[in-house]
């Protein structure tokens, strides 16, 4: 009977591999940068809308600004998550 033994290697995903890699982060947390700032001109909008429209009683348009304003919202949680789940999901890879 004979022993096997294995070795085990650190496998992981090459970033350095991809050309232009570099440029790619900087056009990522541009765009996340962009919709980030969207997002909250939008939390601004909508909440200025919902509260001059309900104070002038119209409802109709003070709840299409409340669904605007919980979207926004959203949008600028979802938007500002993005990057550190992503850096979460890149060092939890790594230590794989």
């Amino acid at each position: 009977m004979t022993r096997v033994h294995a070795q085990l290697t650190a496998v992981g995903p090459n970033f350095g591999a991809v050309g232009g890699s570099s440029d790619l982060r900087q056009i990522v947390g541009a765009l996340l940068t962009y919709g980030l700032l969207t997002a909250v001109l939008m939390v601004v909008v909508c909440a200025a809308t919902w509260a001059v429209a309900s104070s002038n009683g119209t409802w109709n348009t003070a709840s299409k600004a409340k669904t605007g304003l919980l979207v926004a919202l959203g949008g600028a949680v979802f938007i500002g998550c993005a990057l550190a789940w992503t850096n979460w999901l890149l060092d939890l890879g790594s230590s794989l």
